[in-house]
């Protein structure tokens, strides 16, 4: 799935619209854990958090978009760098899935949200968003993984 919205097509959310309940936390916590990222536009790195980090196999925290995109489903990596292009260019909401391949040949599902801001001037902007690894079984030439348990 690769979506792009142009920002102002959505409705804006209050700070505290994301909240969720704490029964809401531990049924997200059940199917998924999720972890924050940024991504600045002048220098074009990507700052992740310590896990997702893990997870796209990286050793640090911060990266290149291309370092970001490596470990993806190779048929999913051109249409990914694609849709940042677009939203580096143009304040946008986006989201999309792919797979990661990880070093184990293991197939973990990733879904992304985003949106870039502050596009206003040359050589600016922000982007923010959150990584959603589902925690269920996989199937990988004919075996079967249990993730994250």
């Amino acid at each position: 799935m690769f979506k792009i919205a142009r920002a102002g097509l959505s409705q804006p959310h209050a700070a505290n619209s994301f909240a969720l309940g704490e029964s809401g936390q531990e049924l997200l916590s059940q199917f998924c854990f999720s972890e924050g990222w940024s991504g600045d536009l002048s220098n074009g790195l990507f700052r992740l958090g310590e896990s997702a980090a893990a997870m796209h196999g990286l050793h640090q925290a911060e990266c290149g978009l291309l370092n970001l995109v490596r470990c993806y489903d190779s048929a999913d990596r051109n249409h990914v760098l694609s849709l940042f292009e677009q939203a580096a260019t143009t304040s946008s909401s986006f989201c999309f899935s792919t797979t990661i391949i990880l070093a184990s040949g293991q197939k973990q599902p990733v879904f992304c949200i985003g949106e870039s801001t502050g596009l206003e001037q040359r050589y600016s902007g922000a982007l923010l968003g959150v990584f959603f690894f589902p925690r269920f079984q996989l199937e990988t030439k004919g075996r079967i993984f249990n993730q994250h348990q």
